[in-house]
């Protein structure tokens, strides 16, 4: 016996291709920024890639392969330390500050406006911040007059706001507050219950972060550590401002080569850099947002 089901509206079999429809239309939204990211991220890296795989003139090698070796290898492993030295002291000094800054829940106002500060020191990059502390640290800076008027002579102590030092003390501005907007919902996420429990038991608080606090927040101390070690990675205009040792850093070498400031046929190692660095950063964001899922899942 044939039985057809009819809603006033037509058979199911007519109304088949809506209900495809009502589920692929939330997809619609997304559609623009798909299209966004595959204009301005994917096919740019695609053609990044071809080109680092292309051989360089004169040589049989990829661009790739020549571009971990020698000089280039140096430019590369210098951007990975200097990274791995800010991401390590903002993510230390990152994390003591958003421990500070939980414990002000009397004071929501100071709270609200060191978050505020953070939020925004932690995108303040570029030629304006490297301007701020030449003007500041300088050889002729505000700072460093201040410090000559009581003897202390930065210059003659080997301190210059261009070199390996002074590029770390400058990254550590908008390091420092982005670790600690990353560490914030995770210290805010130790229950008080935890540390009230621990209390009870005799525990001090050296105990209490040694045995329960600092394992509940490695995960997030890792992550965190793992995305300036990406933010410091990818910097570029900071360190070209300040010129001197920032020119070593890999980013600043891309834009080299990309220019053509160097021999006739090397263009394709520029490419080839560029796929280094964004493979190192797949790689560091991979883990940061890896270790994120991980820490969520305790808060819940």
């Amino acid at each position: 016996m044939n039985i057809t089901v009819w809603s006033g509206r037509g058979s199911l079999s007519e109304r088949a291709p809506l209900g495809v429809f009502a589920r692929l239309r939330p997809w619609f939204g997304i559609l623009p920024f798909a299209v966004f990211v595959g204009a301005f991220l994917l096919w740019p890296s695609f053609s990044v890639f071809r080109s680092a795989l292309q051989p360089v003139e004169g040589s049989t090698k990829p661009a790739m392969l020549e571009a971990i070796s020698g000089q280039y290898l140096s430019s590369i492993l210098f951007s990975m330390r200097m990274s791995a030295i800010t991401a390590t002291l903002g993510m230390v000094i990152g994390t003591l500050v958003a421990i500070a800054v939980v414990s002000l829940d009397r004071m929501k106002g100071l709270r609200n406006l060191m978050v505020g500060y953070s939020a925004v020191a932690a995108n303040l990059g570029g030629i304006p911040l490297a301007f701020a502390f030449v003007a500041s640290l300088g050889m002729q800076g505000l700072y460093t007059k201040m410090l000559s008027v009581i003897g202390i002579n930065l210059t003659d102590m080997g301190f210059k706001i261009s070199d390996f030092s002074g590029i770390v003390i400058v990254y550590l501005y908008f390091q420092i507050p982005l670790m600690t907007l990353v560490m914030l919902p995770a210290v805010d996420g130790l229950k008080s219950t935890l540390r009230e429990a621990a209390s009870n038991l005799g525990a001090t608080s050296r105990q209490y972060w040694k045995n329960i606090g600092i394992p509940l927040l490695t995960p997030s101390l890792l992550g965190g550590f793992l995305l300036l070690f990406a933010n410091a990675f990818s910097a570029y205009a900071t360190a070209y401002a300040l010129s001197s040792r920032g020119s070593q850093l890999v980013s600043v070498q891309i834009r080299f080569y990309l220019q053509g400031n160097t021999i006739t046929g090397k263009s394709n190692l520029g490419y080839a850099l560029a796929a280094w660095m964004i493979i190192v950063m797949i790689i560091a964001m991979s883990g940061y947002l890896g270790l994120r899922r991980v820490s969520e899942r305790w808060r819940r």
